[in-house]
């Protein structure tokens, strides 16, 4: 059946799609993904997170955590210190999607090789001079 056909537009699929693909756009972000599982053991202060996520600057970090806290995944604690101490934590949504990230990784490590071996039976099938190295 053609689309004309169908009802479904392209505006309609995008309407829908739109504010579902915002969302996963932030949550897979490379580094929102590092600093909710550098996170995901409980409070964390801002320094603890630069030092264990390697090659994040210090304005990305910061960023990231300001549109984590935004979309409800962060909270930020500022604990009246000198000098003031700040810590991040994720709220129960965040800990339901590093859950769901965790099985994602699992699938990833289970899979890999199937990948991978796929992979290089499309390449010799459709793209044989990319295999004659």
């Amino acid at each position: 059946m053609s689309q004309g056909n169908t009802g479904v537009t392209a505006q309609v699929v995008n309407a829908h799609a739109c504010p579902v693909r915002e969302v996963l756009d932030r949550v897979s972000g490379k580094w929102s993904v590092q600093i909710l599982v550098a996170a995901a053991h409980g409070p964390i202060r801002f320094t603890e997170l630069e030092r264990s996520i390697e090659g994040i600057s210090r304005r990305m970090l910061t960023l990231t955590l300001r549109n984590l806290e935004r979309d409800g995944l962060v909270t930020r604690t500022v604990h009246p210190t000198v000098p003031p101490k700040v810590e991040y934590e994720l709220t129960p949504v965040a800990r339901e999607l590093h859950e769901t990230l965790l099985r994602l990784t699992d699938w990833a490590e289970r899979n890999r090789h199937y990948i991978a071996e796929s992979r290089a039976a499309y390449d010799t099938e459709h793209r044989p001079e990319l295999t004659d190295v």
